[in-house]
C-alpha cells in the first residue's frame, strides 16, 4: 500500500511539473507572436479577409492562412510584409501627444528650478555664450534662435578661454562641440560659419537685397502711410493687399530663378566644371522661365509706379491689371510658359535625382554647395527648395486671380478682363498637367519596356507574336495592378498597361517583367471590345473580345472605385480606337521602317518649310533696307505665281499642268488602260521646260510636254538604236512618282523665286539698289 501511495505521489508530481513545462511554452509563444505582430508601432492580429484583399505594403492578393490586421489603423497585410510597412499613423499621433504632455510638464519643473537663488544667472558654455559675445560676434545680424540640442555641454569639458575679444576663440570652441546641435547639414563643421558665403556673390545677393526694399512689408496695408490707408474702402483694400501679394510673390519667384542661375548653374560650369548637358538636365529650360518672368514682373513694376500717388513713392493704388495679366497667359506668352512648365515639371524628378547623385560622388561639387549655402538668403534656398519654388509657381496665380475678382467692385471692364486671365490660366494650367502626364506616361512606358524581359512574347489572335519593342509603338493611357480570375477560380496578380489599341497584361518575375503564360493572351486588343460588370461583385468585371471563339477576361480590383475608373476608361479608349488598317496590331520590320521613313521625310518637310519661311522674312527685310525703309509685306497666299504682273507666271503654270497630266497618266495605269502613255521626263524638268527631247536613265526618248512616245510602244528604242522590252506595270508606277516629284519641287523652286522677285518688286524702288538686286537676281535665273 505504501508504494503504491509513493507511485501515485511520483505520477502526481511529474504530471506537476509537465503542465508547468507547458504553461511556460504557451508563455513564450505568446510573447514570441506578441512580439513578433508588434511591428513599427502596429499591433497585429490574425484575421479571416476574402481572396481579392489586396496587401497594404505589396499590394497583392492575401489569402485567409497570412493575413495580418492592425485595429488602431485599419491595415491588412501579408505576415511576411510587417516589417516592410510604414511606421502606424495614429500610434504616433499618441505618442507624439504624449510627448508634448511630458515636455510641457519638463517644461514647468525647469521653470520652478530657475526661480532658486543658485540658477539666477546663466552660466558661460560653448551653447550659451554671454550676451556680449553674441553682440560682438553677430552685429546686427539676426541670431538665429530654436537650436536642436541632443546633450548639454559645459565648459568644464572644453578646453580654450573665452572673452569678448576672441570671436575666433568662439567659433573653434563651437567647433568642438558640433554633436550636440542638430543642423540641416551634418557634415558641415561650425568652422565653416564665416563670412565667405555671404560675400561669394556679394554683388547679386545685394542687388536682389535692394530690389526687395519695396516688397519687405507683408501686405499692401503695412507698406503704404497710415493717412493714406485710411482713405480707402475695405474691398479696396482687401483687393490691393492681394495685388500687392501677387507683385511680391512674382518677385520673389524672378529672385529665385536668379539664383538658380547666378549662383548655381553659374557656378557649376564655371567653379565644378561639370558638363553644360549636366547643368542643363538639373536646371532645364531655366532661360525660358526666367525671360517670361521677368518680363511679367516689369510690367507689374511698370503699373506700380504709374500708380504711385503724387509725391509719395510708397503709396499706391492699382486700379487696372486685367490688361496686363491678359496678355501674360494669351498668344505665344501663353505658348511659351505651356512648353517651358510642361518640360520642367515632368523633369523635376530626374533633375532632383541627377542634384542628389552629383552630391555624393562629386567631392568639389560638395564643397561648391555647402559654401554658397553659408549665407543668409541661400541658406533657405538650396538646389532642392528651388526646383521645388518653380514647379509650385504656376500653380499659385489661379488663386490670386480668383481672390483679385472677388474683390473688384465697381468697374465692369476690369471684372471682364480679370475673368478671362482667370479661365485662360486655368486653361494654361489644365494644359500643362496634361502634357506633364503625357510625359510622365511616356516615361513609365520607357521604363516598363526596359525591366521587361528581352525574350518575352506572347501569341495573339490572328496568328503572330507580340515582343517588347511593339509597346513604344503605341501611347499609355493608364496601368496598375488588377486580379485577374483564371481556370480553377485562380486569382493572379498581373500588372495590366492600357494603351492605344491594347490591353497587355504583365508579371513580375526576377526584377523583369514577362508575359504571363494563361490560358488567354496576354494581349487584348480594344477593336470593339465589350466591358460589363459582375453582378453581385462590387470590384469585378468581364472583358469580351471581338475575336471568333470571343475571349472573356475576368478582373477584379481594389476597390468598386478603382473598378469603376478601369471600366471608364477601357469605354473611352474603346470608342477611339483606330482601325486595323490605319494601325496594325503587330507592325512587320518592312513597315516599320516605312513608318520611320515618312516620319522622317515629314520632320524634314517641317524644317524646310520653316527655312523657307525665314529666307522669304529675310529678302523682305532686305528689300526694306533697299527701298528706303518703306514696310513691305511678303506674299503668303500662293496664287501670287501665277499673277499676271509676275514674270515668271507661264513657266508656273507650264509645271503645274504638267504634274497634272502625270497624276491622270498615273490613274490611268493604274486602272488597267491599254492605250499608249506619253511620258515626260522627271530629271532636269527645270532645264527642260522649253520642251526639247531629253533621254531618261533607261535610254528613252522623252520629252517635258508628252509629246514623244515612251517605252512599251513598238517604236521605243535606246540611244544606239536598240530595241527596249516592256517594263512591267509597277516600274512603270515608280517611275510616273518620280516624275510628278521632280515635276512638283521643280514647281516649289520657281515658285519661292517668283516670291523673292515679287518681294522686291512690291516696293517701288527709291534707290538703285532695288535694281541691281533684281538683275542680279535675274542673271541666276538665266
Amino acid at each position: 500500500g505504501e508504494r503504491a501511495s509513493e507511485n501515485c505521489a511520483d505520477f502526481s508530481f511529474f504530471s506537476l511539473q509537465n503542465k508547468e513545462k507547458e504553461r511556460m511554452k504557451e508563455r513564450e509563444k505568446e510573447a514570441r507572436e506578441r512580439e513578433a505582430r508588434y511591428s513599427n508601432g502596429h499591433l497585429f492580429t490574425s484575421l479571416t479577409v476574402s481572396a481579392t484583399t489586396l496587401c497594404s505594403a505589396c499590394n497583392k492578393s492575401i489569402t485567409a492562412k497570412e493575413a495580418l490586421s492592425c485595429p488602431t489603423c485599419n491595415v491588412t497585410i501579408h505576415n511576411r510584409c510587417r516589417d516592410t510597412l510604414a511606421n502606424c499613423a495614429k500610434m504616433k499621433q499618441r505618442q507624439q501627444k504624449l510627448a508634448l504632455v511630458r515636455n510641457s510638464s519638463a517644461l514647468q519643473n525647469v521653470a520652478l528650478r530657475t526661480k532658486t537663488p543658485m540658477m539666477k544667472e546663466r552660466p558661460s558654455s560653448a551653447i550659451y555664450p554671454s550676451e556680449s559675445i553674441r553682440q560682438s560676434l553677430l552685429g546686427g545680424r539676426r541670431v538665429r534662435s530654436g537650436l536642436s540640442l541632443s546633450k548639454s555641454v559645459s565648459t568644464q569639458n572644453i578646453a580654450g578661454n573665452l572673452n569678448d575679444d576672441s570671436p575666433l576663440g568662439l567659433r573653434r570652441i563651437l567647433s568642438q562641440s558640433t554633436d550636440s546641435l542638430n543642423f540641416r547639414n551634418r557634415a558641415m563643421s561650425m568652422e565653416s560659419l564665416n563670412d565667405e558665403g555671404e560675400v561669394y556673390y556679394a554683388a547679386m545677393l545685394e542687388e536682389l537685397e535692394r530690389e526687395g526694399k519695396d516688397f519687405e512689408a507683408d501686405s499692401w496695408s503695412r507698406a503704404v502711410d497710415p493717412s493714406y490707408l485710411q482713405m480707402h474702402r475695405k474691398d479696396v483694400i482687401k483687393r490691393q493687399d492681394v495685388i500687392y501679394e501677387l507683385i511680391q510673390t512674382e518677385f520673389h519667384h524672378v529672385r529665385t530663378l536668379r539664383i538658380m542661375d547666378g549662383v548655381f548653374r553659374q557656378g557649376m560650369l564655371d567653379e565644378v566644371l561639370l558638363e553644360p548637358g549636366v547643368v542643363h538636365a538639373v536646371f532645364p529650360y531655366l532661360d525660358q522661365l526666367m525671360a517670361l518672368h521677368t518680363r511679367f514682373l516689369s510690367q507689374l513694376m511698370t503699373q506700380r509706379t504709374h500708380s504711385l500717388a503724387p509725391g509719395s513713392s510708397t503709396n499706391f493704388t492699382i486700379n487696372q491689371l486685367g490688361d496686363i495679366l491678359t496678355e501674360q497667359f494669351s498668344g505665344q506668352c501663353a505658348d511659351e510658359m505651356r512648353k517651358a512648365y510642361a518640360e520642367f515639371c515632368s523633369r523635376h524628378p530626374k533633375a532632383v535625382k541627377l542634384y542628389k547623385e552629383l552630391l555624393a560622388r562629386d567631392k568639389r561639387f560638395q564643397h561648391f554647395i555647402r559654401r554658397v549655402s553659408r549665407g543668409p538668403l541661400l541658406r533657405r534656398h538650396g538646389v532642392q527648395e528651388c526646383i521645388l519654388l518653380v514647379t509650385q509657381r504656376i500653380t499659385k496665380y489661379p488663386v490670386l486671380i480668383q481672390r483679385i475678382l472677388d474683390n473688384t467692385k465697381g468697374s465692369e471692364e476690369e471684372a471682364q478682363s480679370l475673368a478671362q486671365a482667370l479661365s485662360l490660366i486655368r486653361g494654361l494650367l489644365s494644359s500643362v498637367d496634361q502634357q506633364v502626364a503625357d510625359l510622365e506616361r511616356t516615361q513609365r512606358l520607357q521604363e516598363i519596356q526596359a525591366r521587361l524581359d528581352p525574350r518575352a512574347q506572347a501569341a495573339v489572335r490572328g496568328g503572330g507574336v507580340f515582343r517588347g519593342g511593339e509597346l513604344l509603338r503605341r501611347t499609355l493611357l493608364h496601368e496598375g495592378t488588377l486580379l485577374w480570375k483564371t481556370q480553377g477560380s485562380r486569382l493572379k496578380d498581373v500588372q495590366v498597361l492600357l494603351m492605344t489599341d491594347i490591353l497587355v497584361f504583365l508579371q513580375e518575375k526576377d526584377q523583369k517583367y514577362v508575359f504571363p503564360c494563361l490560358d488567354k493572351p496576354a494581349v487584348l486588343s480594344l477593336k470593339n471590345l465589350i466591358v460589363r460588370d459582375i453582378a453581385n461583385q462590387e470590384r469585378g468585371m468581364f472583358l469580351i473580345s471581338d475575336s471568333t471563339p470571343a475571349d472573356m477576361y475576368e478582373l477584379h480590383g481594389a476597390s468598386r472605385d478603382d473598378r469603376n475608373n478601369w471600366m471608364r476608361l477601357i469605354q473611352q479608349t474603346v470608342s477611339s480606337c483606330p482601325s486595323r488598317e490605319d494601325f496594325p496590331l503587330i507592325e512587320t520590320e518592312d513597315k516599320a521602317l516605312l513608318r520611320r521613313l515618312r516620319a522622317d521625310i515629314q520632320q524634314k518637310d517641317r524644317e524646310v518649310l520653316e527655312l523657307l519661311q525665314e529666307r522669304v522674312t529675310l529678302f523682305s527685310d532686305l528689300a526694306e533696307i533697299t527701298g528706303g525703309g518703306q514696310d513691305v509685306t511678303p506674299p503668303t497666299n500662293s496664287r501670287n505665281i501665277f499673277r499676271a504682273d509676275t514674270p515668271y507666271s507661264a513657266q508656273a503654270e507650264q509645271l503645274l499642268t504638267e504634274a497634272v497630266s502625270e497624276v491622270d497618266r498615273l490613274s490611268e495605269l493604274l486602272l488597267g488602260s491599254n492605250i499608249e502613255l506619253p511620258k515626260s521626263n522627271g530629271t532636269n524638268v527645270d532645264q527642260n521646260h522649253k520642251g526639247e527631247p531629253v533621254s531618261s536613265e533607261y535610254g528613252d526618248s522623252m520629252s517635258i510636254n508628252g509629246t514623244d512616245e515612251i517605252n512599251g510602244s513598238p517604236a521605243s528604242k535606246d540611244r544606239n538604236g536598240n530595241q527596249l522590252q516592256d517594263r512591267p506595270l509597277n516600274e512603270e508606277v515608280c517611275q510616273r512618282l518620280v516624275n510628278i516629284s521632280a515635276q512638283l519641287h521643280a514647281l516649289q523652286v520657281r515658285g519661292h523665286d517668283t516670291l523673292e522677285c515679287f518681294s522686291f518688286t512690291f516696293v517701288e524702288p527709291s534707290r538703285h539698289g532695288i535694281k541691281n538686286i533684281q538683275d542680279q537676281h535675274n542673271q541666276i535665273q538665266t
